[in-house]
């Protein structure tokens, strides 16, 4: 599926709103730390400089909100990723469902909240496309958040580089991994953002990248300890939750945080990833 067919989006549109509604009749449920697990990811970055070593990348993916996450839950994430004291965050995408105008108060107030040492960067996901990138994309700037789709950002310390690239939606084809690399320098090593995480198929052919991170697939929303999900869907079949080696590039797909038309989760919690980008002299490599 590409572009949302406009019927079908004011059918999910209403069902959103019902359940909205049902949920305001029996009261917003209260945010609850317990019920969002941090992820620690340690990920050996090839020619990383000795000054990044350490570094923390916090990730969050796939909020939904007005989904099951609400204002209150979105708030306390935040404060849940500000006490890690990333260096920098990402987010990979999905930032609304169905809704858009309903939500882009909180939303914009909720984002403004994050807090890292550095920067944040993000790029868009499906769902942001089927209501209106323009408008995400305006919250991203008056949040002061970096939107990398089809670009490049470069972070620097002393003399050395780490560069945060992103795609556009790969779902939507809105994705030019061809611009990215025309931007991307050739020293310092890259990371990429890209929601759906098979393109990890395609990003890890250009030798360019140690790690992408991705989101989309929600986790499949239900886990069989020691099996895994047996949800896939469009363009998260092979990679749909956790982390993988591919080629030599790791590729991490987050549970994310939200939910879609379902509103539940088993074995299968929120995530707030934290990774930390370790040397390769101070790992033996692997994932």
């Amino acid at each position: 599926m590409k572009e949302k067919n406009p019927g079908a989006l004011k059918y999910m549109q209403k069902v959103q709103r019902g359940m909205n509604r049902w949920r305001e009749r029996i009261g917003d449920p209260e945010f609850n730390h317990q019920d969002f697990q941090v992820e620690e990811v340690d990920v050996v970055i090839p020619s990383l400089d000795p000054v990044y070593d350490g570094y923390r990348l916090a990730n969050i993916s796939d909020i939904h909100l007005g989904q099951w996450i609400t204002a209150k839950h979105l708030k306390g994430v935040i404060n849940l990723v500000n006490n890690e004291k990333p260096d920098s965050v990402t987010i990979t995408g999905d930032f609304v469902s169905y809704i858009l105008d309903d939500f882009a108060e909180d939303l914009e107030s909720a984002l403004n909240q994050l807090k890292p040492r550095e920067k944040t960067f993000a790029v868009l996901g499906n769902h942001d496309h089927w209501l209106g990138p323009e408008k995400i994309r305006k919250i991203l700037y008056e949040c002061d958040i970096i939107d990398v789709s089809n670009d490049v950002s470069t972070l620097h310390r002393e003399n050395a580089l780490l560069h945060i690239a992103g795609v556009d939606s790969v779902m939507l084809e809105k994705h030019r991994l061809d611009l990215v690399m025309e931007k991307l320098p050739e020293e310092g090593p890259a990371i990429l953002l890209a929601h759906e995480p098979d393109f990890a198929d395609v990003s890890s052919t250009t030798g360019r990248f140690s790690l992408q991170i991705s989101g989309h697939s929600h986790g499949g929303q239900f886990l069989i300890p020691g099996i895994g999900t047996f949800i896939r869907g469009p363009h998260f079949v092979k990679y749909p939750v956790g982390k993988y080696q591919v080629g030599n590039m790791v590729q991490y797909t987050s549970r994310g945080l939200g939910t879609n038309v379902f509103w539940f989760r088993i074995n299968c919690p929120p995530e707030i990833t934290m990774f930390t980008l370790k040397c390769p002299e101070d790992n033996d490599g692997g994932i």
